[in-house]
This record gives structure tokens, C-alpha cells and sequence, in this order.
């Protein structure tokens, strides 16, 4: 069992390793600063160095607790990396712009980001729970946690809040789930104060891991009814999400 004590070491550790990697990643700068800037909504520069940290930091929580769990934070976190470098100034949003790209035989990083997360949930899912039906809503659960958060980040600080908010209930169970949950809000609560100042952003990086972390906790602390009543809410708000992008995108205010 995971008893209160870890799941406070598993908050502060990755809160910890979380604001290391950051003053590491500012001192270091692979590729140069300007990889590691963007503009944000209000069209000030702001830095990525907190959605790598909160990553990893995530990455690492899940994974010592359940490997399975880890990989799949990775995987997601590596997928919206790719579309922060990849998907920049790319005007389309939503899952239906990417797949109707795709039709037309154009790969965006949209939709590498949607099948790779989706593999990744369903590969982890298959560790993380023992009989089919589950294997599948527990994969449903990681990619649709992942893509949820992300799909808040659209102002400073929603997606960390969001985090913080939605593993919350989580840290009153008893197991697994518990440290893992506890491991992606020390993550987010580290880059919170930056991302609220507007001085960092996670970007999809971050919310994609911090996301898949919290549907690994998900899956890690629930059984199938809670799985069940989880996916379809994500369903929900992923198609809710998908037509509030297209209004945006026609209206040309996002």
C-alpha cells in the first residue's frame, strides 16, 4: 500500500526534480534559447523549459511505482514535444482538422500526437489491467486524461490548476494510484507560479505527460465502473472540445 507518508515524498520529490531540471535546462539551453521560447496567447515570450522538468518529473513518479505507468507518461510527454517543435504556427486544431489532413495525405503532428498517445494508453493499459474490457478503458482513460489537460492550456496557469484539482480526489485512496497522482501534482504545483506570471509555459509537453499521469493514477485506483464513468466523460469533453475549436477556428479567435 501506498500510505500518506510516500504519497508526500512522491508530491515532493517531483516537485524537486521538477525545479532542477528547469534551473538545469535555463543554464544549459540545448539548441540554443530560442528553441526554448515562445509566444504565448498575449503575445509575450515565454519559456518551454517547464513542460521538459514537469515531464520527466512525472515520467519518473509513475515509473517507479508502475513501469508500465512511466512509459506511458513518456511516450505522451515525447508525442507533445514533438508538436511543440513540429506543430508550431500550424493554425489547425482539433481532432477532424488532422484527420482530414491525413485523408488528404498530408502526416501532421496532430495526428502523430493522437495515434501515438492512443498507442501509448492502450500498450499500458494492457499491463496495468488484466481482463480486455479494461485493458481497452484503461487505455481510453490515459489518452483521454492526456488530451483533456491539454485541452484546458489555453490561458497561464489552467493546466497545472487543472492538475492540482483533478488529482486531488485521487490522493484519498489507498494504492498505487495515489503515488502516481501525488507524483503529477508535485510536477505541476513546481511550474504553477511561472506559468501563472507568464514567465514559462508547459506547452503540450507538459500537458500531455502531466495528463497521462493522471489517467494512469486513474487507472492504477479504480475499478471498472469508475474506468467506465472516467472514459466517457473524457469521451465527452474530448468531442465537446473538438466542436468548441472548430467555432473558434471559423470565428478566427483561436
Amino acid at each position: 500500500m501506498i500510505e500518506r507518508a510516500p504519497r508526500t515524498a512522491a508530491f515532493g520529490l517531483s516537485a524537486v526534480l521538477t525545479r532542477a531540471t528547469v534551473t538545469a535546462l535555463r543554464a544549459k539551453a540545448p539548441g540554443g534559447r530560442g528553441r526554448w521560447e515562445r509566444k504565448n496567447y498575449a503575445g509575450r515570450t515565454v519559456q518551454l523549459y517547464a513542460g521538459a522538468a514537469s515531464a520527466l518529473a512525472a515520467t519518473v513518479a509513475a515509473g517507479r511505482i508502475r513501469p508500465a505507468a512511466g512509459v506511458a507518461v513518456a511516450v505522451a510527454g515525447a508525442c507533445g514535444a514533438y508538436d511543440d517543435v513540429a506543430g508550431a504556427g500550424d493554425p489547425r486544431r482539433g481532432f477532424r482538422a488532422h484527420l482530414s489532413a491525413l485523408r488528404d495525405g498530408e502526416v501532421t503532428s496532430g495526428a502523430v500526437k493522437l495515434f501515438g498517445m492512443s498507442a501509448a494508453g492502450l500498450v499500458a493499459g494492457a499491463f496495468l489491467r488484466e481482463r480486455p474490457v479494461d485493458k481497452l478503458l484503461a487505455g481510453v482513460v490515459i489518452a483521454g486524461a492526456a488530451h483533456f489537460v491539454n485541452l484546458v492550456d489555453v490561458r497561464p496557469g489552467r493546466a497545472a490548476a487543472a492538475v492540482l484539482a483533478l488529482g486531488a480526489p485521487g490522493l484519498l485512496r489507498e494504492g498505487t494510484g495515489a503515488g502516481i497522482a501525488a507524483g503529477a501534482m508535485g510536477a505541476a504545483a513546481a511550474v504553477l507560479p511561472d506559468d501563472l506570471g507568464e514567465r514559462a509555459m508547459i506547452g503540450d509537453t507538459g500537458a500531455h505527460a502531466l495528463g497521462a499521469a493522471l489517467g494512469a493514477a486513474v487507472v492504477a485506483g479504480n475499478g471498472r465502473a469508475g474506468l467506465a464513468a472516467h472514459a466517457a466523460a473524457l469521451v465527452a469533453a474530448a468531442v465537446y472540445g473538438d466542436r468548441v475549436s472548430e467555432v473558434a477556428r471559423a470565428l478566427g479567435t483561436r
